[in-house]
């Protein structure tokens, strides 16, 4: 997946899949309960559209990273929409230190995890809202979601969170050709990438969309 994370990575994505099945057993996080499908499942899955992310917002990882933004520079903003228990964004947030990662969620107790997830990883980037999303007032660079809607209440639902040049990021199985086409004319998909997710036989891309010129 042409990802170069450092130990403490590793380590803090094996302790989330851990926290996420002991809490899966009465937060209901996932549908998902065998260890190992979680790992192809949710972690593999997401992290295979971290190459593309870093490509999109020039960001590095792993020893590459800073850790926290540079002077004057704020951090990169990302605003995971539906998170549930955090899938991609406490991935995201453990692979780009200098991404600020919110994840949102309706249900209270998905939210709850997310901070205790930041709490027991000390992620500093990571934070979680308890919301929905049409009432946050954030501004993000890129808006990511995951099995969350169609990709016209998707846009539609988050266009104000979007900051300036902010673009959606949607993760999708096959291409969603009938879903792109219900899409309003402001907004551009200007592409679906193909990804490839190890130990998963099924297809994944990403759609990628922002508001029309």
């Amino acid at each position: 997946m042409q990802l170069s994370l450092d130990a403490s990575q590793i380590e803090r994505l094996a302790a989330y899949l851990a926290l996420l099945a002991h809490w899966n057993v009465t937060f209901n996080l996932t549908a998902v309960r065998d260890p190992r499908e979680m790992l192809s499942h949710h972690l593999a899955d997401c992290l295979a559209v971290c190459a593309p992310l870093s490509r999109q917002l020039g960001l590095p990882w792993g020893a590459a990273a800073g850790g926290g933004s540079p002077a004057g520079q704020p951090l990169k903003r990302l605003v995971d929409v539906g998170s549930g228990g955090g899938l991609p964004g406490v991935v995201l947030a453990i692979v780009f230190p200098d991404l600020l990662v919110t994840c949102v969620d309706t249900v209270g107790k998905k939210a709850a995890f997310i901070r205790q997830v930041a709490a027991e990883l000390r992620l500093s980037n990571l934070r979680a809202e308890h919301a929905r999303v049409e009432q946050l007032a954030l501004q993000a660079d890129v808006v990511s979601c995951r099995a969350f809607a169609a990709l016209a209440d998707f846009t539609a639902w988050t266009r104000q969170l979007l900051g300036t040049d902010g673009v959606w990021m949607a993760m999708k199985g096959h291409d969603p050709v009938e879903e792109r086409a219900t899409l309003p004319p402001d907004v551009d998909v200007f592409h679906v990438e193909p990804i490839v997710v190890p130990g998963l036989e099924a297809a994944r891309c990403i759609v990628w969309m922002r508001p029309a010129a």
